[in-house]
């Protein structure tokens, strides 16, 4: 097959967008998006075909999930699941297969995109409080995710899709579980690979946060509130003895002090917890369950305490009321915000917050209402002021509200009633009507440079079709089977998994179908096996980001370059496709 001008300027174009992505640093969606515009600007693409992929129904989708997903974890719905599942664990590899095996399994029946998103901030927070670099755990995230979902017909898109045509072309298809007879050996081999070979092919990058960590020392007061689940726990059950960057110093109960506390101890209810740790630790204490502030006027400021952050302000000469506590310069009335800790040069102070004189350079770790930044920036009584990121309380009374409207997302997806899509916006309505999450949260929760990676991505994958560079690609290789029908599954995954790689796992499987159906007549076998697999090669792209959407979600996350992905991904995407070719055909034949 003779290839014009325009697939070779495409491939040219593509080669050097990947040679950027993997020896610099620029940001990923400005180098494909730059090649998606160069390629329009060279007549290869017009500007309806370089559009189109940003118009895509699945990026629309990857959208409206990130609002499901922000809306479930900023009421906490999913946290307790997630804590027991992980539980205590004492090293990496431990932590990633007790994520890897729940993530997996939810994956096999739930879209594996909404998963991710779900779970990135939870695996954020809990690597960071466990002291493990969160590199070590989102590639595992995202292949547990993937693996998962090629265990069911309706683990992935891909399934779906490919499952409908093999229906329209042989009057039959597959049933629910088919694929697990390969899906589950996949998914025991990329838990076992991921956890014995981390050591040498996932990146350590949390060097920065140790040596750089945040210096200054807080000390707060939280209070076992009414009704809270902590009661009757002890210490080191209830999560509070191994805290990252926190320390608790000593139970206050009624009027006794117990300074050295157990690990054993039972907390009791209005137990006054004293804590002191960096703001990350405080803003962690802030979402427990349970665990409220324990001065009271922190929740007699006006307005939605739901819509309340942390901020910390710096005291200068200008402040009027150095020399005065806290209690007597009546800070909540005259600025409006709630003093909740107080550092001084990491100094551990002992007294009360109301106690406490002021004075000048103290740091003051504030809850106030979400336009306080903005008001006060220019306030002469403070230095600096800045928003403590991710602050906001947990909306812990709406969380089983949000896990009623995420089962009836399932259920509407399961019963085939609606479309992915169709079932995202109904639970995002119903989070931001029933105030699960704020509209303003909801616009800032959707991740923009992910979706324009994935609209470019999709835009390069036309260019590769209209070129004739994806059919060329793929006739040439499975014709070296030379009429061998387990030469061409081998081809059939290589072809599949480079496809994915370059363009997208839809792209490829939609590219690939009629190439196996030509070559399963001309063979006279039957297609099931090379459908099969081609569900799979399409699925199973572990080697670049942008070959899968997970991949995608977890880049920045997780800190990572395109190198990483490749040192893993192409190893274990290569052991996946041996235990595939071996399986299918005994399950499958020919």
């Amino acid at each position: 097959m003779n290839l014009g001008f325009d697939a070779w300027l495409t491939a040219g174009i593509v080669v050097l967008a990947f040679v950027v992505l993997f020896l610099t640093n620029v940001a990923a969606d400005a180098v494909l998006l730059g090649a998606a515009i160069a390629l329009m600007l060279f007549g290869v693409l017009s500007p309806a075909d370089m559009l189109s992929g940003f118009s895509n129904l699945g990026l629309a989708t990857v959208g409206i999930l990130f609002v499901v997903a922000s809306a479930l974890t900023r009421t906490g719905a999913l946290i307790d699941l997630f804590n027991k599942a992980l539980g205590n664990s004492a090293s990496i590899p431990s932590a990633q297969a007790r994520m890897m095996l729940p993530v997996a399994a939810i994956s096999s029946v739930l879209n594996n995109t909404p998963v991710v998103a779900m779970m990135i901030p939870m695996v954020t927070d809990w690597a960071r409080k466990a002291g493990i670099s969160v590199s070590q755990l989102m590639i595992p995230l995202s292949y547990a995710a993937i693996v998962g979902g090629v265990c069911t017909v309706i683990g992935t898109s891909t399934n779906l899709v490919v499952n409908d045509m093999l229906r329209t072309a042989t009057g039959d298809g597959l049933n629910l579980f088919d694929l697990s007879w390969v899906g589950v050996p996949l998914v025991l081999v990329t838990i076992f690979f991921v956890v014995f070979f981390t050591k040498w092919l996932l990146p350590n990058r949390n060097e920065q946060t140790v040596i750089f960590g945040d210096a200054k020392q807080y000390t707060i007061e939280m209070v076992v509130s009414t009704g809270s689940p902590l009661q009757g726990q002890s210490i080191e059950a209830a999560g509070l003895r191994k805290l990252s960057g926190v320390f608790l110093i000593e139970i206050v109960r009624e009027d006794r002090v117990i300074a050295a506390v157990s690990s054993k101890e039972e907390l009791r209810e209005k137990d006054r917890l004293v804590f002191a740790g960096d703001v990350d630790s405080i803003v962690d204490l802030h979402k427990i369950r349970g665990l409220d502030h324990a001065d009271d006027h922190v929740f007699k400021l006006d307005g939605d305490r739901s819509q309340r952050h942390l901020v910390e302000v710096v005291l200068g000469s200008a402040f009027p009321n150095l020399g005065v506590t806290v209690r007597e310069s009546e800070f909540r009335k005259r600025y409006g915000a709630a003093i909740i800790a107080i550092c001084r040069e990491g100094e551990r102070l002992k007294q009360r917050i109301g106690d406490i004189e002021f004075r000048k350079g103290d740091i003051l770790l504030l809850e106030a209402p979400a336009r306080f930044v903005q008001s006060r920036q220019f306030d002469k009584d403070f230095l600096l002021i800045s928003e403590v990121q991710n602050s906001r309380p947990v909306l812990h009374s709406r969380r089983y509200l949000a896990l009623v409207i995420l089962l009836v997302q399932v259920v509407l997806l399961t019963l085939n009633v609606l479309t992915l899509f169709e079932a995202g916006c109904v639970a995002a309505m119903l989070l931001v009507g029933t105030r699960c999450i704020s509209l303003t949260e909801a616009r800032s929760s959707v991740d923009w440079s992910v979706l324009i990676v994935i609209g470019a991505s999709i835009s390069l994958g036309i260019a590769f079709q209209k070129t004739g560079l994806a059919t060329a690609l793929a006739h040439g290789a499975i014709a070296l089977s030379q009429g061998s029908p387990f030469a061409a599954l081998v081809a059939l995954f290589v072809v599949g998994s480079l496809l994915t790689a370059l363009v997208s796992n839809m792209a490829a499987a939609v590219l690939l179908f009629p190439v196996i159906e030509s070559t399963a007549n001309q063979m006279g076998v039957s297609i099931l096996p090379f459908a099969v697999t081609l569900m799979i090669a399409a699925s199973v792209s572990l080697a670049t980001p942008i070959g899968y959407q997970t991949n995608l979600m977890v880049y920045g996350p997780g800190n990572y370059r395109y190198i990483d992905f490749l040192k893993i991904g192409l190893p274990l995407t290569a052991l996946l496709g041996l235990v595939t070719i071996l399986i299918v055909p005994l399950v499958w034949p020919f």
